[in-house]
């Protein structure tokens, strides 16, 4: 035996028993089935889109909803309907009322006020639920007068005296200087019949606001239904404070 027969023979590296251990490499997509998972893979990421008959309603009713929403808890606008804060407030003024300013605040006289009517309103025929849902957002962004609320100025927080002769209104003894405010020309009359609380004389009212409640008035002293005519109103009656006038744009300004 020669030296040859004992040497132990070696297969090239490229031979094919080298390769026999190495994995074998995985298949290559055939191009003609490359489409087709495209096709598959764009068909099922793909939206249906919400017809338009179905959409438009769906965004009308989440429109009335966040709108009766924010009426409800944070702002809402209001119409001037009557003269009764002029020069303060316009007829056709639209003014914002802030809702939450007395839940973080305290109230101050010379706030202006949007308020229940004291006296309970009047009788409201009845409405359907469309129409209750379209009055509630006209007059949640001003284009509709509320059917029972008014706007006026906080004199008398409770516990104050209020006097009222010919001449200026007077609390706890001190004059008002409301020349900033009060309509030109207009004057302060005593309540023509007796107020609520209040110790009404011949040609003096005087008032002792009672707790929980507060004294109001307009603006326009001569065209006011106010704490004159209905007493105090209670607290609890107020809607919010009134703080920017809207609309018109040429008429924007702080209260």
């Amino acid at each position: 035996m020669t030296s040859s027969d004992h040497e132990t023979s070696q297969e090239p590296l490229g031979s094919p028993a080298a390769r026999q251990g190495d994995p074998e490499p995985a298949p290559s997509m055939d191009a003609s089935t490359q489409p087709e998972a495209d096709s598959a893979s764009s068909a099922s990421g793909g939206k249906k889109h919400m017809p338009f008959w179905l959409e438009f309603p769906l965004l009308i009713g989440v429109a009335l909803l966040v709108a009766i929403l924010i009426k409800t808890f944070l702002f809402q606008a209001f119409y001037i309907p009557s003269s009764s804060m002029e020069d303060t407030l316009a007829i056709n003024d639209r003014v914002l009322v802030n809702k939450l300013a007395y839940q973080i605040g305290d109230m101050a006289a010379g706030d202006v006020i949007v308020f229940d009517d004291p006296r309970g309103g009047f009788e409201q025929p009845e409405e359907t639920v469309v129409d209750s849902a379209l009055r509630n957002v006209l007059e949640s962004i001003g284009l509709a007068a509320p059917r029972s609320e008014f706007i006026k100025r906080i004199l008398g927080l409770p516990g104050d005296t209020v006097t009222i002769a010919d001449g200026p209104v007077s609390v706890n003894g001190q004059a008002l200087v409301e020349d900033a405010y009060v309509k030109p020309g207009s004057t302060t009359e005593p309540a023509s019949r007796e107020i609520q609380g209040c110790d009404n004389e011949p040609s003096v009212s005087r008032c002792v606001v009672p707790e929980g409640h507060l004294f109001v008035m307009g603006d326009n002293r001569n065209s006011s239904q106010d704490s004159r005519v209905f007493g105090p109103i209670p607290v609890d009656d107020v809607v919010g404070k009134a703080f920017v006038i809207i609309w018109p744009p040429g008429r924007w300004s702080g209260l």
